[in-house]
């Protein structure tokens, strides 16, 4: 066992970015000869605990011990913190992976909190779910190595890393898209963190948090605002969030850590019933989610809602939750695809639950994405819903975002940019909504009208129908493929909400 490393932040090389891709390659490259690892779906999770390892030693425990060198306790005690363990090439081979399997990631997935904020919490939560990987102690070793020459000392440091963090963040994205999870483009999640309008004194939740991404363009857009400790400690505990999956919730607490939030308050749960037991202290001021669609939650949690609320397809249920856990005055926006707007057959489920929406809160925007932003992981069609709990909806506004002009769609290599919500953005009329004109990709729609179509939500744009004499063969038949998909989308919806009637 090596001797504890005493470093200090001022003693730390930096990591150019250059360098620490270069570094991530080879972790990757290491990873790869390792007869354990499968793919990236392995090989991420298993770099990434072992960066939030490193980055918690340098971010929290050693700056803890610089501030304050007789009172403070660090939270992972030798030999399991980095310096007791990880800084000794000599440990390594069998003795090295049998210490990590029997005895680190148990000790750590022990590890008791003493409060709400302690950060013991949140490993604890994160290595109870985490398995080491690799079969070769040498090869873990190797990666250790690694790992040891990227630093997060300095600003400059945190920021080159959670700059390639993200694209680690975005692969991660790539490989679990196979598996049927999707993760909100970073231009949507800002774009609705923007036109949010986020003051510091919001309580902030994102009940399906994946990887943290509005959680961090939360933190972002509000950082500047701090100038005291106390500012600063009430924004932390304010940006919360629920995942229920282990991977992205290591990941987001990787993701909030790197962008200086010591201790997430990010819950490992099942946040539909998380919020159907919340208590008055759990509302929030601003909910920030994409909530999971086209997936049907299991009976149990289906049995924790109200008689006649009682639906499996999840995105329903997460509209339901949301509705209560929002604040008086609070507000939301959540992405919800068209299958949750179309009208529904007369007191179903959908019905009631866009009713009471309407009823409940002031719906004042739908914003309609253009198709594919989600691609090429799925074609379903999106929106983004701004509503604020204020009293009934009397009128909705519609504002579609359309392709840039040449564009059929986007793909992996060109996909949606931030800058083409900039016309939206223009139209808005800042915080309090004002000088909102009707036009090309604007329109507005009375509540009276949505209840008398069966809460019809999917409005066309009425503009659109004079441009289709201009549209040429090739953009009349992706109309025609888009609208075959919402009709599947459709299908998949009703066919999830049968569910309720077995």
């Amino acid at each position: 066992m090596a001797a504890t490393t005493k470093k200090t932040a001022e003693k730390s090389p930096g990591t150019s970015q250059a360098r620490l891709a270069s570094l991530i390659k080879s972790a990757r490259d290491t990873m790869r000869k390792d007869a354990g690892m499968n793919g990236d779906l392995d090989r991420l999770p298993q770099l990434s605990w072992l960066l939030f390892l490193k980055a918690f030693d340098e971010r929290v425990e050693e700056e803890g011990e610089a501030l304050d060198p007789d009172g403070y306790r660090r939270a992972i005690e030798e030999p399991y913190h980095w310096g007791g363990w990880a800084t000794n090439p000599d440990f390594s081979g069998e003795e090295l992976k049998t210490f990590v399997n029997e005895k680190l990631i148990p000790h750590l997935a022990g590890l008791v909190g003493d409060n709400a904020d302690d950060p013991r919490n949140v490993i604890s939560t994160i290595f109870k779910n985490v398995v080491n990987r690799m079969q070769s102690g040498t090869l873990l070793r190797d990666l250790v190595n690694i790992v040891n020459q990227i630093h997060f000392v300095s600003t400059d440091d945190i920021h080159t890393m959670a700059f390639v963090y993200e694209s680690i963040l975005k692969e991660m994205r790539d490989a679990a898209g196979d598996s049927g999870e999707f993760y909100t483009p970073r231009p949507v999640n800002r774009f609705m963190v923007q036109q949010s309008f986020l003051d510091l004194k919001d309580s902030i939740l994102d009940p399906a948090s994946g990887t943290g991404g509005f959680l961090v363009q939360a933190y972002e857009e509000l950082k500047g605002q701090v100038n005291t400790d106390t500012q600063r400690r009430r924004l932390h505990k304010n940006i919360r969030g629920i995942e229920k999956k282990p991977l992205p919730y290591l990941l987001g607490a990787m993701n909030l850590l790197l962008h200086g939030i010591d201790a997430p308050h990010v819950r490992r749960d099942n946040a539909l019933l998380a919020m159907r037991n919340s208590n008055a202290s759990d509302k929030a001021d601003v909910v920030l989610t994409n909530p999971p669609f086209g997936a049907a939650e299991e009976a149990t949690v289906v049995k924790a809602f109200p008689e006649g609320f009682r639906i499996q397809e999840t995105s329903w249920l997460f509209l339901y939750s949301i509705l209560d856990q929002l604040k008086l005055g609070g507000r939301c926006a959540i992405v919800l695809p068209n299958g949750n707007l179309s009208a529904d057959r007369e007191n179903s489920i959908g019905a009631k639950i866009k009713k009471k929406l309407m009823k409940d809160c002031h719906l004042h925007t739908i914003v309609r994405l253009p198709s594919g932003v989600f691609a090429p992981y799925t074609q379903i069609p999106s929106n983004i819903l701004f509503f604020e709990k204020t009293g009934p909806t009397q009128e909705v506004w519609f504002y579609e975002i359309p392709l840039p002009e040449g564009r059929r769609g986007y793909t992996k290599t060109k996909p949606m940019r931030f800058e083409e919500f900039q016309s939206c953005a223009d139209w808005w009329g800042g915080k309090q909504r004002e000088g909102r004109q009707v036009g090309e990709h604007a329109w507005v729609v009375p509540a009276s009208e949505i209840a008398a179509s069966g809460f019809n939500l999917d409005i066309a744009n009425p503009h659109v129908g004079d441009e289709l004499a201009h549209q040429t063969p090739e953009e009349l038949v992706d109309e025609l493929l888009k609208t075959e998909t919402e009709i599947l989308e459709v299908l998949k919806v009703l066919r999830a909400g049968l569910g309720e009637q077995a």
